[in-house]
């Protein structure tokens, strides 16, 4: 079963989710990162984003959050005010 790290943060500007979004399409993921998809979420007038990861695997979950829990701040989208695991329960694509 697929598990999903949900990480919320506030202080989320428009520009910033721009410069994130650039940097992500022309740069590689962390080293060591395992496979996985990533779905981010930006309510811009909030200034608020959640971003889904979603591992195949109990062990690329472990893997990828000790990676991701440890990247500076400067490579977040603003303060992370949450991190909660989830089951992927259902996941369909049209």
């Amino acid at each position: 079963m697929a598990i999903a790290r949900v990480v919320t943060f506030e202080g989320v500007s428009a520009d910033r989710m721009r410069e994130l979004k650039e940097g992500m399409e022309s740069g590689e993921p962390p080293e060591g990162m395992p496979k996985s998809e990533l779905i981010v979420l930006h309510d811009p007038e909030a200034e608020r984003s959640t971003a889904i990861v979603i591992f195949d695997s109990e062990e690329d979950y472990q893997r990828g959050h000790e990676i991701l829990d440890s990247m500076p701040s400067e490579n977040t989208p603003g303060k992370r005010t949450s991190v909660t695991k989830h089951d992927v329960a259902i996941r369909m694509t049209g």
